[in-house]
């Protein structure tokens, strides 16, 4: 009898398993339905869907201007993003004022919710003095995340190697933001 009562709990054991695994592969069908089947791979690995803006102006410095649209922002943020992967950044302040006195040329991008703000107050000084387009963004967090870091990131300069047009597939994206942040900055 007690063979019987552990066949028997085996058999509904094994029934539920199957249950769920029916369950999620519905689940899984559905998902994938519900994405256009006429979207390119292409045009879906372009986009970072998981990028997320946290505009929140309450916490910015006060001379944080040029400061980036909500939009703008994320079309940085996703640069920031394709620059990391290639490595073409410079993160932190030490990084960001060793290149520019090296004479490296690129996009500055800084956080706009920095404390004390004393660190980044000569960084937008030393990028008008060289030359080099600079930007404000709201958060530090998602400068941070952009530039694939766990920790919120301060400043970061995008150095693209010009010489590579391989590791430079971002070349349209980044002369947009460029161009952006030069008209805004000069």
């Amino acid at each position: 009898e007690k063979r019987d009562k552990e066949r028997s709990k085996g058999k509904t054991l094994t029934q539920d398993i199957e249950m769920i695994v029916a369950k999620t592969e519905t689940v899984e069908e559905t998902a994938t339905e519900k994405v256009p089947k006429n979207v390119s791979e292409t045009a879906t690995a372009q986009k970072d869907i998981s990028m997320v803006v946290h505009y929140d102006l309450s916490a910015l410095i006060p001379f944080a201007s040029p400061l980036a649209t909500e939009e703008f922002t994320l079309e940085l943020m996703q640069v920031v993003r394709k620059a990391s992967r290639k490595r073409h950044c410079r993160r932190g302040v030490k990084e960001v004022v060793k290149a520019l006195k090296k004479g490296h040329k690129g996009l500055v991008v800084i956080a706009g919710d920095i404390s004390p703000i004393d660190i980044i107050t000569h960084i937008p000084i030393l990028c008008e003095d060289f030359n080099v387009p600079y930007i404000y963004i709201p958060s530090r967090a998602d400068l941070g995340f952009a530039c694939a870091t766990k920790r919120p990131t301060s400043v970061v300069m995008i150095v693209p190697d010009l010489k590579d047009e391989e590791a430079f597939d971002y070349k349209e994206h980044y002369m947009d933001c460029y161009e952006k942040a030069k008209e805004l900055t000069f």
